[in-house]
């Protein structure tokens, strides 16, 4: 963890990606550090998120972090504010998929409170804890990872409890960015990737997933906010 404490007026960019001990989330937190950036890799088992950690090397720290359980919330937003006491951005990564083959009509509610709770409710919880870090930089930002199947202009019968969760998340996203004016605040799509979640048979690699993420994560002044991006560039709602 000292390879994230404060560093004075030379201190690099911090930033927290949930959901990042593997997959889309692993690959952006890789490529931030990469870009100089001190980074928090999370994962719900605090052995998989030290091992990504130790696996990307200097300049990332594992923690573990449940985004459906508001305890895990509070103590990752205590780490980040005693062990790095800084953040510039905030990937609201971490996400669930489930009953994704039920239908509307038969899907159980639990799994309508899972989704929501993981993929919509957690990153508002945990943007809320960390916004006093994200007023104090200069350059704050905050992605929230969306999904196609969360845009409601397009919406179909897929996967209704995640895609729901996914369309609130982006209800979340045009909020936080009215909140925060100060910062930049997106969501965006990655399509479809070939991770865990996303399957062997997924088009895209987990480098063309993470790219307007990363983009977004680091956009310069000028950049906007409130939008919802697929390859950089602005999509429907």
């Amino acid at each position: 963890m000292a390879v994230l404490r404060r560093r004075g007026a030379s201190e690099r960019p911090a930033a927290l990606v949930t959901g990042s001990s593997r997959g889309i989330g692993f690959e952006v937190a890789r490529q931030l550090v990469a870009r100089g950036f001190d980074v928090v890799v999370t994962g719900r088992k605090r052995g998989a998120a030290e091992a990504a950690g130790r696996k990307i090397g200097a300049g990332a720290v594992g923690h573990p972090f449940d985004a459906s359980d508001p305890e895990s919330i509070r103590d990752l937003a205590g780490f980040v504010g005693r062990e790095v006491g800084r953040l510039d951005v905030l990937v609201n990564n971490a996400a669930v998929l489930l009953a994704d083959g039920e239908s509307i009509l038969a899907i159980a509610g639990k799994a309508f409170e899972d989704s929501w709770r993981t993929n919509a409710l957690g990153p508002l919880l945990l943007s809320q804890a960390v916004a006093p870090l994200l007023k104090r930089s200069q350059e704050a930002r905050i992605v929230n990872v969306s999904s196609g199947a969360g845009q409601i202009s397009s919406m179909t019968t897929y996967a209704p409890a995640y895609s729901i969760s996914k369309a609130t998340l982006n209800a979340i996203t045009v909020m936080l960015a009215s909140a925060l004016p100060e910062a930049k605040v997106n969501c965006v799509d990655p399509g479809w990737v070939r991770t865990d979640m996303g399957g062997p048979d997924a088009p895209r690699d987990v480098e063309e997933g993470a790219a307007t993420i990363v983009w977004l994560a680091t956009l310069p002044p000028s950049g906007p906010t409130g939008g919802f991006f697929r390859d950089r560039k602005r999509i429907a709602w």
